[in-house]
């Protein structure tokens, strides 16, 4: 069995597409695989370190509002194709899983025209453009959330299976005790934990200074600040690490710190929020504005009404908002347990299952 993985740009859109190709490689030891990408994307030093091979292609996103822009995207998918096609001439793939982001385009039109069943998976509750273009060409779509199957009308009903989101193996069984255990935090403590994205999120870091500020001095809560690498230096400039608050570039160790937080504040993308439920934890999630269809907003609110999750907009009140919500959870373990309850309900730990299965069932392996 031999499996192209595709998707990139962002950890978003990569790590699922890892979780797939871990869960293949448990079930098929002996499959063999290979990662497309583009050179300039997150997928250059993430795949190869959680052991694919990868191979880059051109691809560009789209420009909006620029006719320059879509003729270089038409030239780049075009291209992008034929280098794709090449490499499966020589790789021979019996399955091509597309995981979105402007990769995936021309790398599953090259599977469609090689020949190979194509498979791909939708992460949000508003599909991204590149899936949306790409349904005449798929043999399955796997959608992360419900409210998606709406957008994929144009194919039959049998075919969109709502899998949730995949998400990879560390983040299944971490305990709290064990996880501040490893980071050397108290199990008294109150730890809220807050992040935006690899990148960081500008409006998020404003409103944590002032979090850190409100709350550095009471006893038993501890900060975990993770500002993105762009915006570490301004912040440290601006606040002092100690024992109470710890301020990270990029968080290397995932799971550890999610695990080892009561609450955590952060944007509301969707393998954020199914390695958030999976690890059932309490969050206030600030739905990004700037992102097609207010994809987040559906994202976050899939949380919200299990009850999971407190949603907070980015507006003139977010960082008064933010605070008044952590004063209300912080001395109420009653209903941190209960949002922590609330956020398992809303987690789709067999994900990866579901999409092994979906996809090998009948399959000469």
């Amino acid at each position: 069995m031999k499996v192209i993985l595709t998707g990139g740009g962002t950890g978003g859109h990569i790590y699922p597409a890892i979780a797939i190709g871990n869960k293949i490689k448990e079930k098929i030891p002996d499959a063999e695989f290979l990662y497309i990408g583009v050179e300039r994307g997150l997928e250059a030093r993430i795949v190869p370190s959680n052991g694919y091979e990868i191979k880059f292609v051109n691809s560009r996103g789209v420009v909006r509002g620029s006719l320059i822009g879509l003729i270089k995207t038409g030239y780049s998918v075009i291209k992008g194709r034929r280098e794709s096609i090449k490499i499966m001439k020589e790789f021979k793939p019996d399955v091509v899983i597309g995981t979105g982001g402007y990769v995936s385009f021309p790398v599953i039109l090259a599977g469609h025209k090689y020949g190979a069943k194509i498979y791909i998976h939708e992460q949000n509750a508003y599909p991204g453009m590149a899936n949306r273009k790409l349904t005449r060409y798929v043999d399955k779509i796997f959608i992360g959330f419900e409210a998606a199957r709406q957008y994929f009308s144009n194919i039959s009903e049998e075919k969109v299976i709502h899998s949730g989101n995949p998400v990879r193996e560390t983040f299944y069984g971490i305990t709290k005790q064990s996880a501040r255990k490893s980071l050397n935090i108290s199990e008294e403590d109150f730890v809220i934990f807050s992040f935006g994205g690899s990148q960081g999120a500008k409006a998020i870091n404003e409103t944590m200074i002032e979090v850190v500020k409100e709350f550095k001095d009471r006893d038993n809560i501890k900060i975990i600040f993770g500002t993105g690498k762009m915006y570490y230096e301004k912040i440290l400039n601006k606040l002092q690490e100690g024992d109470k608050v710890i301020i990270k570039d990029y968080i290397e160790d995932m799971p550890k710190y999610l695990g080892s937080a009561d609450l955590i504040i952060g944007r509301a993308g969707a393998l954020s929020l199914a390695e958030i439920t999976i690890c059932g934890r309490a969050s206030i999630l600030i739905p990004s504005p700037n992102v097609t269809g207010n994809h987040q907003f559906f994202n976050a609110k899939s949380v919200a009404d299990k009850g999971g999750a407190i949603i907070v907009n980015e507006d003139e009140d977010m960082t008064d908002n933010v605070i008044s919500a952590i004063s209300d959870l912080i001395d109420n373990k009653e209903k941190i347990e209960k949002m922590e309850k609330g956020s398992i309900n809303a987690a789709m730990p067999s994900a990866t299952d579901t999409i092994f299965r979906e996809i090998f069932s009948g399959e000469k392996t």
